[in-house]
């Protein structure tokens, strides 16, 4: 799974996409509220481990998760 942070601009707040292997959108949510998302996915419990990864990504910048 891949991850990207996008910055929000003006009234739109900051996002976060989860990509699957073949680049699907997966998620799409808040960095404020990732609450449902992530529980919707499958990973409430690991939801802390992933915030955390989120808060140090940078902009722009696609990562893999790997979890």
């Amino acid at each position: 799974m891949y991850i990207i942070k996008v910055k929000g601009i003006a009234k739109i707040p900051d996002y976060v996409q989860l990509r699957d292997e073949k680049f699907t959108l997966l998620a799409y949510f808040r960095v404020d509220r990732p609450d449902k998302s992530l529980e919707k996915l499958g990973f409430g419990d690991k939801q802390e481990k992933i915030m955390k990864m989120i808060n140090e990504l940078p902009f722009g910048q696609v990562t893999k998760l790997d979890i």
